[in-house]
């Protein structure tokens, strides 16, 4: 499983609908936080993701991105935790949330490390890894793309079945890459009966930014793209001065990236009457563009070339 819940759509400051910037991604049975706004604590609740977090992953270092921080450690620390939980940033933004995690005075009761990251370093999974990239804002920023190993060919069970390969181990050994014997003496090989590698999964979150050429290198084939889209076309000349993106511009990134599915998060209050008009303009661009909205589960499937990709 690899599954998304938006927290936080909001850039800036919260509407009545739209909380500031979270995201939890969860792979398997791990789950990390994507920045961390003020109130993230809540909406976990709301949503119903938990709180097993293993990592928290700030961005950048504007307020709406981590000043949660404090809450939802301490809420995590009066519910008893125990189980140490790691906290990754940018270069140069370890001091400020050092001293964030340390507010209220009482020693938490499990141990949140803080680290920073350079563009291009990696936390490193069990067959994935999530891999730091620079952003183009206005004071350093990362964005985050979780990219999975590659995954084995399909097994054919049925060939495997006509040339006498037993049900059971036998078969895990040939789909890990491995020659078997049979009894009778005859070796079967795994090329007889795995098809080629096929990809793992890629999904990108960009934090804050302005569209950038790096974006578009780490999304290339991505499954899913979320990137921000604070403003409209007609703010375009803001977006640049404040370090962000219009929707039609993350919409370029996708379509130059090539990525299957695009969804747009980050959206400035201005458009909380009408968010459409930012889908409009990005559809415009990439025809399949999504707009995010706080508490939206999104699945990412392996790609199955018989069904589609979504």
């Amino acid at each position: 499983m690899l599954r998304l819940t938006f927290l936080g759509t909001a850039s800036s400051r919260p509407t009545v609908s739209r909380n500031v910037a979270s995201l939890a991604l969860k792979r398997e049975g791990r789950m990390f936080l994507l920045d961390c706004g003020e109130g993230t604590q809540r909406q976990m609740m709301r949503y119903g993701v938990g709180f097993s977090l293993g990592d928290i992953l700030i961005t950048h270092l504007h307020s709406d991105h981590y000043l949660g921080l404090a809450g939802l450690l301490r809420t995590m620390s009066l519910q008893g935790r125990e189980e140490p939980l790691r906290i990754w940033a940018p270069r140069g933004a370890g001091d400020t949330l050092r001293a964030l995690r340390d507010l209220g005075g009482d020693r938490l009761s499990f141990e949140a490390p803080v680290r920073e990251l350079r563009s291009g370093e990696a936390i490193e999974g069990d067959g994935y890894r999530l891999m730091a990239f620079a952003t183009d804002h206005t004071r350093v920023s990362l964005g985050y793309a979780l990219i999975e190993d590659p995954r084995p060919g399909r097994f054919d069970v049925r060939a495997a079945r006509k040339l006498g390969v037993p049900e059971g181990p036998l078969f895990g050994q040939l789909h890990r890459g491995e020659s078997v014997e049979l009894e009778d003496g005859r070796r079967v090989a795994p090329g007889d009966l795995v098809g080629p590698v096929r990809p793992g999964r890629k999904l990108v979150y960009t934090g804050d930014t302005r569209p950038s050429s790096e974006t578009v290198e780490i999304s290339r084939g991505a499954d899913l793209l979320v990137h921000e889209a604070t403003f409209a076309d007609e703010q375009a000349r803001r977006a640049r001065e404040t370090g962000h993106s219009t929707a039609a511009g993350a919409a370029r990134v996708a379509v130059e990236a090539g990525v299957r599915r695009l969804v747009l998060t980050h959206l400035s209050a201005r458009y909380a009457e009408r968010p459409g008009r930012l889908l409009e303009e990005a559809r415009a661009v990439f025809a399949g563009a999504e707009l995010a909205r706080d508490g939206w589960t999104v699945d990412v499937p392996f790609e199955d070339p018989d069904r589609g990709p979504w």
